[in-house]
């Protein structure tokens, strides 16, 4: 039974790519064979030299030479331009000169011209062994190739095949020797046994490349695991070097708070506001770093249902007034009536960091909250007159840990709120828009497009296995 050829190639690359080595392994071999070839045509005119008029022969021997001189000149292209280039360019040059094959074939098969019945049987043995070896050696130096090893074979022993019935039948009308029929058997056999063998080595051959593509990917695969892993470890030491300092400020302040209060309980009226201040500082750090954790664990439980924007705007004014107020600023709200589709817990939390973060860095001047409609849809806006965010830093502060280098403030932070919002607006589909001049003020402006629970759930669910591969 004869062996399938092999499925399709999994993906894509891979095909290309074993293609190309198949490719890259023929090529590899071409010069051998053409230095054979060259060097069995001086033994063909040798061995005929006594039995065949010399114009025949020196026909014969100029198209063999012409066309080894072609490959030579192909071959040294393919050294010099072809041969460090990629896949794609292999298979385009392989496409371009894979005919010279079985033109080749073609020359050597009229070979059979010469000899088959014009020569002694001494001599046509000799060529007729020569040629046998020379089909032999191209299933070695072409099975990486089978359409090409077939198109060889196909062309020499058709050739070889055709002379011999024009010799049989056109020119001694069937009447010659009975060895002329053993040899169109021998033939025929031969052809098929070659054809057969060039079959089974080419699957070994595509195997082996399929199995060393694969063992390329699967290095690749945990050179990436491993890099990704010592990356996780390095974020994770810097993350908790930065907790472990931020924490450490609040908490000393309530060590020296508490000690400061049972020595002089006289000063309770003064101190209590600092404690107080000093636990909402440990309590927003804590907020940040259980945020992340569920984050980054996939563990958000997404509940989505329409949102009373007036009702939101209303809720974070009582949460956030008196914090802008204790600061000496300004909170004023604008609360246009609307619903949106999204989860109330999540918005709430992206725009209670915005505002956070904007009470935080503005030192005079205020904070407006509004949601507006217009015809793109609903959208929250935060703006305020504080510090500002310079364009070099407008990207950045959107990532982990990122902490605007010139913004008092930033110590009293882990620099996740802002990376928590872009993470749960990406989650939710809400894009998030940001315009800030230094010394004047930023506003973020949230687009509320209606949220998707499915949606939802495959972007929470890839935003984790994004962070899980991330190199």
């Amino acid at each position: 039974m004869k062996p399938d050829l092999p499925a399709a190639a999994a993906t894509p690359a891979e095909a290309q790519w074993v293609e190309a080595e198949l490719v890259r392994s023929l090529l590899r071999t071409a010069r051998t064979t053409q230095l054979l070839g060259l060097f069995l045509i001086p033994i063909i005119v040798g061995v005929l030299w006594s039995d065949v008029a010399w114009p025949a022969l020196a026909l014969w021997s100029a198209c063999a030479l012409a066309l080894a001189g072609v490959r030579f000149a192909v071959m040294r292209q393919y050294v010099r331009d072809v041969a460090p280039l990629g896949s794609a360019e292999h298979l385009a040059f392989f496409a371009r000169y894979r005919f010279l094959w079985p033109v080749s074939a073609m020359v050597w098969g009229a070979s059979t011209l010469l000899y088959f019945d014009r020569s002694s049987l001494a001599d046509q043995f000799i060529c007729w062994l020569l040629l046998a070896g020379l089909a032999m050696f191209s299933i070695n130096a072409l099975s990486t190739q089978l359409a090409t090893l077939r198109a060889y074979l196909d062309t020499l022993a058709l050739t070889a095949l055709a002379v011999i019935l024009w010799r049989v039948g056109a020119e001694l009308q069937f009447r010659g020797p009975y060895y002329h029929y053993w040899i169109i058997a021998l033939l025929l056999i031969f052809w098929e046994v070659l054809r057969e063998a060039g079959l089974r080595l080419h699957l070994t051959h595509r195997r082996n490349f399929e199995l060393q593509f694969r063992n390329n990917q699967l290095i690749e695969s945990l050179t990436r695991q491993t890099q990704a892993a010592l990356d996780a470890v390095e974020i994770k030491n810097r993350f908790l070097a930065s907790a472990a300092h931020d924490i450490r400020q609040p908490v000393h302040a309530l060590s020296l708070y508490a000690d400061w209060l049972g020595s002089e309980p006289e000063l309770v009226h003064e101190l209590a506001p600092k404690i107080v201040e000093s636990t909402k500082a440990v309590n927003a750090l804590f907020d940040s770093l259980f945020d992340l954790v569920r984050l980054d664990s996939g563990k958000i439980k997404l509940n989505i249902e329409p949102v009373d924007l007036a009702q939101l705007v209303h809720d974070l004014e009582l949460q956030y007034r008196p914090l802008a107020q204790a600061r000496g600023l300004q909170f004023r709200v604008h609360a246009t009536p609307g619903k949106v589709l999204s989860d109330p817990i999540l918005l709430r939390r992206i725009v209670g960091n915005l505002l956070s973060n904007a009470v935080k860095y503005t030192e005079r001047g205020g904070v407006l909250l509004a949601s507006r409609a217009g015809s793109g849809g609903c959208r929250i806006e935060v703006w305020d007159t504080g510090v500002g965010i310079a364009p070099v830093h407008q990207r950045e502060i959107f990532r982990e840990f990122y902490k605007v280098p010139s913004h008092g403030g930033t110590e009293d932070g882990f620099g996740l709120g802002l990376y928590i919002v872009a993470r749960l607006a990406a989650i939710l589909g809400h894009p998030i828009d940001l315009a800030s001049r230094p010394g004047r003020g930023t506003v973020f402006r949230l687009r509320l497009a209606p949220t998707d629970a499915r949606l939802a759930a495959d972007r929470a669910a890839a935003s984790v296995a994004q962070l899980v591969s991330m190199p």
